[in-house]
Order: C-alpha cells, then structure tokens, then sequence
C-alpha cells in the first residue's frame, strides 16, 4: 500500500510528509486540553526512506496550551533529528516510534499563565496546612495556609513574590519578597538570593512578615517541579531559564516515549 502510494518520486515527497504529519498533529493535539495553534513538521527526503522506517526530523510548534486544564504554555516548541518508527503502525494511521528520542525544546509561560497556575487546586494543596518547624514555631504549633500568591517578572532571571497568610492572633499578614528564579537538577524551579520587601507593610508586623519569608520560601521550592508538565509519552528537562518581559522562558530538551495513545 504505502510503496503504492509513494512509487511517484513527484509527489511522493508531498504526500508522505503530509500523511506524517497529520496523524503525528492529531496525536500530538490529545497531549493538551486546549490549544490555540498546533503545527508539526515531519521532513523525510527522498520520500523512500519512510518504507525503512526513518524520518529526517520531527518539530511541533504550538501556542496557547493548556496542559492538565490547569497551566498554561504560551509557546512550546520541540525538534528532534533523525527518528525510527515502526512502518506498519503508519497503514493504521498510527505513528509508533521504535525506540525513545530526545528533541531541543523551548517552553514559554506567561506571567499571567504563571499567576493563574498558582490558583490550580494542584498547587493549592502545598500551600495549604504547612506545619513546617519555621511555620509552627510562630504559630504557637497550627498549621498555615498561603494564599494570594502573585509573581512579577523582573530582568536578570529575578522575580517579586507576594503572599498572605494568617496566624491565630493576626489575619492578613503579607509577605514580600524578591528572588532569582533557577532550575534544580533540571527538574525543579527554585528561588534563591531571597531578599525581604517591607515596602508597604506594617510597621509593626515587618518582622512577622519576614520572619515568615523562609517557611513560604521553602513551600516554593518543593512544589514547582516540572514534572507537572510531563505529558502522555513526552518528559521535559530544563538546562536553563530565561526572562523575556513578561515571559518565563524554559530551554531544554524533551524525552519522547511514544506519541500520545500509541
């Protein structure tokens, strides 16, 4: 069927990559739950070559993503070189890759998509009932809970966090802060060189305020783990991050698996 359909050397080029890469578009719209754009790319020259199972390369580009009807990906792109995949899957309008491969891939998130994330139950559920030493010791031993978690994007990799929380002889006690955003064995988001902010606060609570900053700061680092991002067969891993304006940009490679329900 498919030396058939790939016999004329001036068309096959166009309908082979075509055919690739409208099963390989659809697979990869399942991995999100909404998207604005999705486009993919598959190159295979000369069109042959998809008979021995090999394409010259892969890259999806995407925009507004919704991953797990919770975060947002402004943009998403990823690109691998030479792939294998199993050629009899392709008459069942399937894409199955013979062994796992790795892209170049760029995430980027809005500061707004960053800020919404933070009202995810997922996420809510860390900054809810902490009982760490740092929490409890000023607490008189009740748990906390942070809420109203907002962040702004500044140059040179930095960032501004505010917060509220509440202890059991004062409600709304706000929390500042700026830090340098980095990743943590590629996996995680960490905030580090914290410094306190009291612009704004209290007086008389400046020294709550900051004495609370360590515990929310620590809860921080625990819970942004980009594991959250992982999709059905694909798996990021980050070398750097950057600040872009607005935009939280994340550089790495992606390990592919399989296509999504293949």
């Amino acid at each position: 069927m498919l030396g058939g359909l790939l016999g004329s050397q001036s068309s096959s080029t166009d309908f082979g990559e075509n055919m690739l890469n409208s099963v390989a578009r659809q697979a990869i719209q399942q991995l999100f739950t909404s998207s604005e754009s999705v486009d993919v790319f598959i190159r295979c020259s000369p069109s042959s070559k998809i008979l021995q199972g090999v394409v010259d390369s892969f890259q999806m580009k995407g925009r507004g993503l919704v991953i797990k009807k919770m975060f947002e990906a402004a943009e998403m792109e990823f690109e691998t070189d030479a792939v294998s995949i199993d050629v009899g899957g392709l008459v069942g309008g399937r894409i199955r890759l013979k062994q796992a491969t790795h892209a170049i891939a760029t995430v980027a998130m809005t500061e707004a998509g960053i800020n919404k994330a933070f009202t995810a139950e997922l996420v809510q559920k860390h900054l809810q009932n902490v009982v760490t030493e740092e929490v409890t010791n000023l607490s008189g031993g009740d748990p906390i809970s942070f809420r109203d978690v907002t962040i702004t994007l500044r140059p040179d990799k930095r960032v501004n966090i505010s917060a509220k929380t509440d202890l059991p002889n004062r409600a709304d006690i706000p929390i500042q802060l700026s830090a340098k955003v980095d990743v943590e064995r590629r996996r995680r988001v960490v905030f580090n060189d914290t410094q306190f902010e009291p612009e704004g606060i209290e007086e008389d609570i400046e020294w709550l305020s900051e004495a609370l900053m360590p515990a929310f700061v620590g809860v921080l680092n625990k819970m942004v783990d980009l594991e959250r991002f992982d999709l059905d067969g694909v798996s990021l891993r980050v070398n750097r991050l950057e600040v872009e304006g607005k935009r939280l940009l994340f550089n790495g490679y992606a390990e592919i698996e399989h296509f999504p329900g293949m």
